[in-house]
């Protein structure tokens, strides 16, 4: 396989996005192999493979800094692994009909039109601060909704389902960004490996091209949880709407066959939260250096 380095360092920066998000990854990844050229099946098969090992390593890094409510990730997760099985047939159905090249990204279109609209606008749940947590009670079968969404939309698009989990979870339950993030990416790790397991069996995909991007990621997903420390509750759920846009414009490009322009929208995102946390980074020094003269 060629450019075996490029693909090490796209699996890392994608990981530090799943990391940071909650997301798994697959939100990046998915878009990004259809903007080269991999078959929509395919691409989707790859992101569940990538995602399904990012997750495990956000997870650990998420437990640690407590970040997870285990039984909501256990309820979301269980949920989303039946939903899975609904949704691969479907998916399968529209290759073989032919619809995949046009369905899929439409699908993607409006989901994240709307989660950008809901992480953007000022909602009735708010944080009681940047990083606490309003306590809102909800039925059990709102965690089951959430999770089923989550599943369905994952084996669909071959995202890790945290795009939807994170802000449901936001908008639902209360939750600040970072414990939306945490809680998320136990589930996630439940629903992607449901989901590829079910592609694997019925799929052919490039396998030296998943480890590649895999071995990236792990690192990447690490750094992306260990960023997370830098921001915010709030600020992590600004950047979530940005990135929802961003990914939407790449999209759309893909639809109209503009494919540089649509990996240059997703490059520019990239370079912007980068940015952000290296500012961050180097604040955060300058201001320790200070406190210790």
């Amino acid at each position: 396989m060629e450019h075996v380095w490029m693909y090490l360092v796209l699996g890392a920066i994608i990981g530090v996005m799943s990391g940071l998000f909650g997301i798994g990854g697959g939100m990046f990844l998915t878009p990004i192999l259809l903007l080269t050229g991999v078959s929509p099946v395919e691409a989707i098969t790859i992101s569940l493979f990538y995602t399904t090992g990012t997750s495990v390593s956000g997870m650990v890094g998420h437990i640690r800094l407590k970040n997870t409510r285990i039984r909501r990730s256990l309820i979301i997760g269980a949920s989303g692994i039946a939903a899975t099985q609904a949704a691969q047939p479907l998916v399968l159905w529209t290759e073989k009909k032919g619809f995949d090249d046009t369905v899929i990204p439409l699908f993607y279109l409006v989901l994240l039109l709307y989660f950008a609209y809901t992480m953007l606008k000022k909602g009735r749940v708010r944080s009681v601060s940047s990083n606490q947590s309003v306590v809102v009670r909800r039925p059990i079968l709102a965690l089951i909704v959430i999770g089923f969404l989550g599943g369905f939309v994952s084996s669909a698009l071959g995202v890790g389902g945290g795009f939807i989990i994170v802000p449901l979870l936001i908008t639902i339950f209360g939750e600040s960004a970072k414990k939306a993030v945490g809680t998320s990416v136990v589930g996630v790790l439940m629903i992607v490996s449901a989901g590829f397991a079910g592609y694997a069996l019925t799929t052919e995909f490039n396998l030296k091209l998943s480890v590649t991007l895999l071995l990236g990621g792990l690192a990447g997903a690490q750094a992306g949880v260990k960023a997370i420390r830098l921001f915010s509750s709030e600020e992590i759920k600004k950047m979530l709407g940005m990135l929802y846009i961003f990914t939407m414009f790449s999209v759309g490009f893909k639809l109209f066959e503009h494919n540089e322009a649509g990996l240059g929208v997703i490059s520019l995102f990239v370079i912007i939260i980068f940015s952000r946390i290296g500012i961050r980074m180097f604040s955060g020094r300058k201001k320790k250096r200070e406190e210790t003269v």
